[in-house]
This record gives C-alpha cells, sequence and structure tokens, in this order.
C-alpha cells in the first residue's frame, strides 16, 4: 500500500506502508509527511486536506490531530473519485509501473517511486480545476454514477 497527496502544483511524498494501515499509523503518516509534502509544494499551512469516511480518517485520534496542520478539510464518501481526485491519479500511476518488469517488492517500491516523482505538476493543476466541472456532473447525476468513476484505485 502507499499513501501519497497532491495540490495544484504537483504531488507531495510516497510513503510505502507494510501491512495494514490502522488509525495510529495513519496519525504517524500526517504527521510527518504531510507536513513535509506541504513544505514541498511550498503550501505552508495554506491548504485544504481532503479526506474521505475512510475509518483510520474519521477516527478520533486523527481528526484531533488534523486540527492542527489542516485548518481547511474537506471531507467526502468513501470511494468517491467523482470528488477526491487523488483518486484519479492513482491509475496514472499504476499505469506507468505496468509498463515495467518488476523483478521484486524492492524493485516495486523503487519504479513506484520513479514514476510518482515524473508526474507532471500539468496533471496535477488539470485535476484539480475539474472539481467545479465533477461537482457539477454530480449534482446533474443525481446519485447516478458520473464519467469519473471509471478509475480504479490503488
Amino acid at each position: 500500500m502507499v499513501w501519497g497527496c497532491m495540490a495544484s502544483n504537483g504531488v507531495g511524498n510516497l510513503v510505502f506502508i507494510d501491512g495494514i494501515m490502522d488509525h495510529k499509523l495513519y496519525v504517524d503518516i500526517l504527521n510527518y509527511n504531510l507536513k513535509k509534502s506541504a513544505q514541498k509544494l511550498g503550501l505552508d499551512g495554506n491548504f485544504i486536506s481532503q479526506q474521505d469516511n475512510d475509518p483510520k480518517h474519521t477516527a478520533r485520534n486523527a481528526k484531533m490531530y488534523c486540527l492542527f496542520p489542516c485548518k481547511q478539510q474537506l471531507h467526502t464518501p468513501p470511494q468517491s473519485p467523482d470528488i477526491n481526485v487523488i483518486k484519479n491519479l492513482w491509475p496514472t500511476l499504476e499505469t506507468a509501473v505496468q509498463k515495467h518488469q518488476i523483478r521484486n517488492k524492492a524493485h516495486l517500491k523503487q519504479v513506484l517511486q520513479e514514476e510518482w516523482d515524473k508526474i507532471f505538476p500539468d496533471t496535477t493543476k488539470k485535476l484539480v480545476e475539474s472539481v467545479p466541472r465533477r461537482l457539477e456532473d454530480i449534482i446533474k447525476a443525481k446519485e447516478h454514477a458520473t464519467k469519473h468513476r471509471h478509475c480504479l484505485c490503488m
């Protein structure tokens, strides 16, 4: 499993998770990597954190942690590629990784990191700028699937 974040001007850090991520590990990841990613992207606390309602995101300790570094939060339903644009970035990464002959887990991690680092800010900018259109599509669809639900999330 991997954890990553993005903004309109690029991708943040990519974190590799061996095993199952629970709310404690999630808070540890946020504590170190969210701050580092925000600095890398030049956001310095001026960003909106978007999380879905996955139990590890809604756990009390995760909510409490997010009160300080993530002053602006947008909560979305689980498995919502219509709204959560990073869910549409994962297939881009997956497609790039599939072009490699992966030999083992270490090689997979290396390739994932290399391909993650190749994601252009233009890609993330287009995804972020697509949010108003996505919201309009959701309203028009009246609880039915939209064209954004085709992605396979990693």
